[in-house]
Formats: C-alpha cells, sequence, structure tokens
C-alpha cells in the first residue's frame, strides 16, 4: 500500500485576522477550505472529527463530507471520528454511502468511542453502557456494509429482520476500528481483519510499534490474509518555516485545546519539549523535520497513512493554512521519495 499524508480537523473554532473567534457557521466553512487546499497541494487524506462543544462545533462529519465530496475529485475523505456509541449505525452508513456516491468512492469511516462523552447526555444515554453499545453498534455497522438485507438483534434496538439499507454504493465502504491505542481493541481490529487507525497523542515510536506488532500477530493467529490489514495514524502536528517558532506555537494552542476538553498540559515549554522531539508523538516543527520524523515512526509502525490535526485551541485559520500547505509541498515529497520510491 502507498503511504498516504494527510489532515484532520474537529472544526475548531479558530481566531480571524482580528484575534476574534470566528462563528461556528465560519468555522465549518474553514474546515472546507482546508480540504480543498489539502487536495491542492497534493494530500492524499482528510479527516473530520466529531465534537459535540460550542468551542469544537462540527458535531456532523458526514454532512462536511457531503459538501466537500462534491468539490473535490481526488482526495480521500473520512469521519475521524464517529463517535459510534451515540449514532445510530444504520443512519450513519447511508449518510456515509451517499457521500461516497457523491465523491466517486472516495468516502471511509473511522469509528470509535470518541475522547469525549458530552454526546451520551445529549441524545439520551447511558455512560454506564459505554463499551455494550460501541461493540454492538460497531457489529451492525460492519454487517450492513457487508451485506443490503440485515438480519439483527440487540439489547439496544428492536430487532431487524431482512432490513433492507440502501444506497448502497459501487464497492463497500471503508471502516476503520478507532482507537486511541487500546491493547483489547488492536487484537479485535487484527483478529477480524480490520483496518485500524490509532489517536497517538502521546508515547513514543516503540510503544506504538509494539502496538502494531500485537495487531499483526493477533491477525496471523486467526488466519487473517494480511493483505486485509491497514494503519493509520492521527497525532497533533504543525509545520512551519522555524522549527522552534512552531514547536511553542503550538505549544500554547495545545495547552489551551486540552484545557477546553478538561484536562491540563504542562504550560511551561521545557517539560513538553521532549514530546516536540524527535522520539516524540506531537509532530510540530520545521518540514525537514517532520518527515524525517513521520518516516521514522514508520520504521517502528509500519503504518500506511498519518495525518494531522492543526487547527487545536483557537490556532488561527490562515496559520492552518500555512501548515497544510508546507505538509503537501514540502513534507510529503520527502515522505514519498523513502517510503514509496518516488516524489509527488
Amino acid at each position: 500500500m502507498r503511504f498516504e499524508l494527510g489532515a484532520y480537523s474537529f472544526g475548531v473554532a479558530g481566531r480571524d485576522g482580528d484575534g476574534n473567534l470566528v462563528t461556528h457557521a465560519q468555522a465549518v466553512r474553514n474546515v472546507l477550505e482546508q480540504i480543498r487546499l489539502a487536495e491542492q497541494v497534493g494530500l492524499d487524506f482528510f479527516g473530520v472529527g466529531e465534537h459535540h462543544h460550542e468551542q469544537v462545533p462540527v458535531s456532523s462529519p458526514i454532512s462536511v463530507l457531503n459538501a466537500a465530496a462534491a468539490t473535490t475529485s481526488r482526495i480521500t475523505l473520512s469521519t475521524a471520528v464517529s463517535v459510534l456509541s451515540t449514532d445510530d449505525p444504520i443512519r450513519l452508513y447511508q449518510q456515509a454511502a451517499t457521500a461516497a456516491i457523491v465523491s466517486g468512492n472516495r468516502v471511509e469511516i473511522i469509528a470509535g468511542r470518541g475522547s469525549s462523552t458530552a454526546s451520551f447526555p445529549l441524545f439520551g444515554y447511558d455512560l454506564a453502557d459505554y463499551d455494550r453499545l460501541y461493540a454492538d453498534k460497531f457489529g451492525l455497522l460492519l454487517a450492513i456494509n457487508d451485506q443490503e438485507r440485515v438480519d439483527w438483534k440487540s439489547p439496544f434496538r428492536p430487532p431487524l429482520e431482512e432490513a433492507v439499507v440502501v444506497p448502497r454504493p459501487e464497492e463497500p465502504l471503508k471502516i476503520w476500528l478507532g482507537t486511541g491505542g487500546n491493547p483489547g481493541s488492536t487484537v479485535r481490529a487484527g483478529s477480524s481483519g480490520l483496518p485500524i487507525s490509532y489517536g497517538a497523542l502521546g508515547g513514543a515510536p516503540e510503544h506504538w510499534g509494539r502496538l502494531g506488532q500485537l495487531y499483526r500477530q493477533s491477525a496471523e493467529q486467526a488466519g487473517v490474509d494480511p493483505q486485509r490489514l491497514a494503519i493509520s495514524v492521527a497525532s497533533h502536528g504543525f509545520v512551519g518555516r522555524d522549527g522552534l517558532a512552531a514547536k511553542k506555537r503550538f505549544h500554547q494552542h495545545e495547552v489551551a485545546s486540552f484545557a477546553l476538553a478538561g484536562r491540563s498540559l504542562p504550560a511551561r515549554w521545557e517539560e513538553v519539549e521532549e514530546n516536540y522531539s524527535p522520539g516524540g508523538m506531537t509532530f510540530a516543527g520545521d518540514p525537514t523535520e517532520i518527515a524525517e520524523r513521520i518516516i521514522d515512526l514508520h520504521r517502528h509502525l509500519g503504518h500506511d497513512r498519518q495525518f494531522l490535526q492543526m487547527d487545536i485551541g483557537g490556532m488561527p485559520h490562515r496559520d492552518v493554512l500555512t501548515s497544510i500547505e508546507l505538509l503537501g509541498t514540502e513534507v510529503a515529497p520527502r515522505v514519498r521519495a523513502e517510503l514509496n520510491g518516488h516524489e509527488g
């Protein structure tokens, strides 16, 4: 599989030229502009995540992907992730299938539990059912993707008997199991022959390499054809001409982003510098360093795709666009030359 590079967004309401937070409407339009630019500069992939917060207003990724599908022609589009535990897998499939038809089969789904539980009270779900909801709904989503008529029994919904789910795209959707690095999810994906997408915001390349080994070993033990396997990595990142300035700038926005999620990240640069350096998992710096670090992670993990979130913590939209442009025009050719044997 050819190595792919891209970006992803949760539709964070960044700041305008005057330093003011943009409206929800503008935040959504900003994501669409990011997607169009990503395709123009030669990136392979763009993911749109799901959140339900006033400063992270893209709560319906598929709606954004449908709009992007109609205005792009090459780039792969995906949810990143769909919070499946509180979504309806039938509606998610129908919406993604429609976007796939519009795009010419360029739409994928990354389905996960999500990094936030805000959608549980919003949609009337019980957090006590957190794991069971995800397992049941993920199973149904896969069943719908495999066959047009579905039988399904679940403690969370009335049974389905020969239920017809349409529309059907020309080929099945590619559905990834999304996880923050849970070993159990890794084993499940490997033994089921599912592609896996890691949200890798910390740790070290060696750690993720061990998870990749567990994924492949689980597949081998289950007799899964290795051709069915694929690994993608979603990570925070920001590309700038001045590497140190890019790191320190992104760190400030990461602090704000973590605070928004009710978590803490040390505000002193010296306490986080290691994770922003070779061997860390925040991919901020100049184009040469970012390319080298992606290549190094690939040596450990053997992943097929990596995509970076840049618009965090109120990052100005124009700076996000500059980072996307550098990722496509300067980082991607270096990575492709090393991992794919050619540039472009």
